[in-house]
């Protein structure tokens, strides 16, 4: 509180406007609920996610942790509405009146304008979630909660500073991941503080331990997130200066402290706690004062910065002199028309696939030197392929493909063949589950880690029936006709959250039928390898149809999108649409037909391994098998002989 009362007081968001002032109660009771909200959202998602990963459920630390995010959820829940009535008066600005007529207007905002439906979906998510922490106690289950209060952070990362016209979707990105890993960050320490008068002797360190790993991925996450909205709001050093500036100096000095305490924490603290056999109560208040004294300033400032002016304005296509119609659809405007070195040398940064792909590389590596580390091997095949997918899914969300594909149906359908074909056939063969399971150890108190939540999913039903390779080809296929024929593309298309789930589907869809049928991983069925070339074969047919009739087609999807977009390179919308069939139709065979030579080489192989296995069976028994199977013939000839050199024997 002191930092959000002396931010606001430096960067003027609490100063009273010019024009018409909506009260002091409002001027300060925003950012005051908006810094509740905040604190309900982290020691929500930060306690269910130490519940997941880090206690046992089987005992009172557990419990201990849901009261935490039953709490901290019902704070979130009664500070958005606070939000939601103090952005009302700010926004509109009434006489508070208790009479119909008022509550006419309020309920008018909340569901008519776009700040009052985030903060009610907040609301609602949270009260949701609040009775979800209360009514659930199964490990399982409360993975499903977590992730509708995730989904509910949604509404929050689509208001407030959420940068112009160009950066609006990088904008929305960055909020989302900076609140969420800042909430797991804070929220997991105050979980932590919570739950110790409840953790056996020896618990503490173990604990933090598994919190300092989470921790050290929230610190990376949140920096990158803070670096790009920092950058989208000032773009030029010199903006520094300004107050906003100089709050942001203050927020990111602290968040370098807290990033020293917890370098500390994992390198010190905790192997001092494990010496001392759990005791160590010393260093661990030491450590938490200090940790959250400084998580305290940062989100105070972090409060106040929601309500300071930016140095650099957020321009909207409306407010542009004259909006080109690019400008108007998508917030950008038109790129260079394409050229192959443009899809090579321009870039649209997308800070959640940066994350993903960078996470997904170093996670893999760091496992293959443990391996190599313990004296095992780990094919290099495999590693290369793993590697090259993710520099494919990379370039593919955030090179030129990404750059023109909300513009052109062709870069858009290019995009879609390579996520759900070309990347899966790169990423399937680096066995990732495998490796995972070889590397990660194995819990034994209780607390389910990356390596139980993993076999968990391998043995599940929804993986059993997903994972066949029929049901994965009718995902794969029918995804086809049902994401393009439905308003589900024009809202991937237009919307940014729709773009991400898009990228997403694709991606997964393209993993399960790839990996059901060359996957190294656990597999709940393996089909005969005549069915998967069948199989593969069908959805080939499948999809060559597929971009015939879009090759063929005359009306254009996504008219007043594509079909309005202002091009003037002698290509219109519905060719564009063609070109993007034929894409469908060859670039999307490339890897069908590089998967149906990896099973015949399986099946090969496999058959050879088969012949080898029976070859030395035959050599330790004497080929005793196929002795056995030569006496029934002969026993089986003289049987038929006797009856037909006996009268009647048949009748």
């Amino acid at each position: 509180m002191l930092a959000l009362f002396g931010s606001l007081a430096f960067g003027g968001g609490a100063d009273a406007p010019q024009l018409i002032d909506p009260g002091a109660a409002a001027r300060y009771g925003l950012p005051i609920s908006k810094l509740l909200v905040n604190i309900g959202v982290a020691g929500t998602i930060g306690a269910l996610v130490l519940a997941l990963f880090a206690l046992d459920s089987g005992k009172p630390e557990f419990s201990r942790a849901l009261d935490v995010a039953a709490g901290s959820s019902a704070l979130w829940a009664v500070a958005a509405a606070a939000s939601a009535f103090f952005t009302f008066l700010t926004v509109l600005q009434p006489t508070i009146r208790l009479d119909n007529a008022f509550g006419d207007v309020l309920a008018g905002f909340l569901t008519g304008t776009g700040l009052g439906q985030a903060w009610l979906a907040t609301t609602l998510i949270a009260a949701t979630v609040t009775v979800l922490c209360f009514a659930v106690r199964n490990v399982t289950v409360l993975l499903f909660v977590t992730v509708v209060a995730v989904v509910g952070l949604v509404p929050m990362s689509l208001e407030g500073h959420t940068g112009g016209t160009e950066n609006h979707d990088s904008a929305i990105t960055a909020i989302f991941l900076h609140v969420l890993f800042a909430g797991i960050w804070l929220g997991g320490l105050i979980t932590i503080v919570l739950v110790k008068p409840t953790l056996e002797k020896g618990r503490l360190a173990s604990v933090l331990a598994r919190y300092s790993t989470v921790a050290l991925i929230s610190f990376i996450v949140v920096a990158a997130s803070g670096y790009l909205s920092a950058q989208i709001r000032i773009e030029q050093i010199g903006n520094l200066l300004s107050p906003y500036g100089i709050l942001v100096l203050v927020k990111v000095a602290s968040l370098l402290a807290l990033g020293l305490f917890g370098a500390m924490q994992r390198r010190f603290f905790i192997g001092r706690m494990q010496a001392a056999a759990g005791s160590g109560r010393g260093y661990f208040w030491w450590v938490v004062t200090a940790e959250i004294a400084f998580m305290g300033i940062a989100s105070g400032v972090a409060a106040a910065l929601a309500r300071t002016a930016t140095p650099i304005p957020e321009v909207t296509a409306a407010d542009l002199a004259r909006p080109t119609p690019a400008e108007l659809l998508t917030g950008s405007p038109l790129p260079p028309p394409v050229t192959i070195e443009r899809l090579f040398t321009l870039w649209n940064f997308d800070l959640l696939w940066i994350l993903v792909c960078g996470f997904g590389i170093f996670f893999y590596v760091a496992a293959v030197l443990r391996l190599r580390r313990r004296g095992d091997t780990w094919p290099v095949l495999r590693t290369v392929l793993w590697v090259a997918g993710m520099l494919l899914l990379f370039y593919i969300t955030n090179g030129g493909i990404n750059v023109y594909e909300k513009f052109l149906f062709s870069q858009h359908m290019l995009a879609h063949m390579v996520l759900g074909m070309g990347i899966p056939v790169l990423l399937v063969p680096g066995a990732p589950i495998t490796l995972a399971l070889r590397t990660i150890e194995k819990r034994t108190d209780g607390s389910r880690g990356v390596r139980e939540w993993l076999l968990l999913l391998v043995h599940s039903k929804y993986f059993e029936v997903l994972g066949k390779p029929l049901v994965a080809a009718v995902l794969f296929a029918g995804s086809l006709w049902a994401f393009y024929y439905t308003p589900l593309f024009g809202w991937a298309t237009t919307n940014h959250i729709g773009h991400e789930w898009m990228v997403i589907h694709f991606l997964l869809t393209g993993y399960l039928f790839v990996q059901a049928l060359i996957g190294v991983d656990p597999s709940p069925s393996r089909p005969p390898y005549p069915i998967r070339l069948l199989i593969l074969l069908g959805t080939m047919a499948f999809h060559a149809f597929f971009g015939l009739a879009l090759m063929s087609g005359t009306g254009l999807l996504l008219a007043d999108w594509y079909g309005s977009m202002g091009w003037d390179t002698g290509i219109t919308a519905l060719q564009d649409q063609q070109i993007g069939g034929g894409i469908a139709w060859s670039v999307g065979e490339i890897p069908t037909v590089a998967l149906a030579i990896v099973v015949a080489i399986m099946w090969s192989r496999s058959d050879a391994k088969e012949s080898k296995r029976y070859d030395r069976k035959a050599d330790r028994d004497g080929d005793a098998e196929l002795d056995e199977y030569n006496s029934m013939l002969a026993g089986r000839a003289r049987v038929d002989a006797r009856l037909e050199s006996t009268p009647n024997a048949g009748r």
